[in-house]
């Protein structure tokens, strides 16, 4: 039982969306990336040391998250990557504030389907701020019917599914972890869907 600290852990998800990162090292220097729900904040931190401007954020209700992102932080030489407290669903002076972007990361949050809204409305408000930006996220398949397509549509958003192996990830172990496993994990790509120039 992980009780409501699920941030405190590296999930399998998180390998496979740090392996995405990874594959596409070379088109992250520069680019503004903020990470959604980070917890240990693998993917953010695979960003950082790719060159990526980065911006790591968990919920302010979830201090202890926040913290494990500081953590995460300073053991891979990166103090000066600011961690935020976002939490879904709430427009906050933090969320108003931010500096633009480019991608946001979220690995396995599409956990907890009472949450499910509250992601896709937060993504949706970043999205409008961000017109090109897209949302690369990882989940973990745990029931066969989960979806979010209603609140895709609802929220005028379109997602495309990414084939794992098409960035070496469809393999029980990934960079020297065997933490995908054999864990069903699947990854999309979620964009306005009235958005110029995609």
């Amino acid at each position: 039982a992980l009780d409501s600290q699920y941030g405190m852990y590296v999930w399998p998800c998180a390998v496979v969306l740090a392996q995405y990162l990874w594959a596409h090292r070379r088109s992250l220097p520069g680019r503004r990336v903020l990470e959604i729900g980070a917890g240990v904040s693998l993917p953010g931190v695979v960003a950082a040391r790719c060159g990526a401007q980065v911006i790591l954020s968990d919920s302010e209700e979830l201090p202890q998250c926040l913290q494990s992102c500081r953590s995460s932080c300073l053991m891979n030489r990166l103090p000066h990557v600011p961690v935020l407290g976002l939490t879904w669903g709430r427009v906050s002076p933090e969320l108003l504030s931010l500096a633009p972007i480019d991608v946001i990361l979220g690995s396995d949050v599409f956990f907890d389907p009472k949450d499910f809204e509250d992601i896709l409305m937060t993504i949706y408000f970043l999205l409008e701020k961000n017109p090109q930006a897209q949302f690369w996220t990882t989940y973990q398949v745990r029931s066969a019917d989960w979806s979010i397509e209603a609140l895709l549509y609802k929220w005028n958003l379109k997602s495309i599914h990414v084939p794992l192996h098409s960035f070496g990830a469809d393999k029980e172990h990934l960079a020297s972890s065997s933490m995908p496993g054999r864990h069903t994990i699947e990854m999309m790509i979620i964009s306005l869907a009235q958005s110029e120039g995609t």
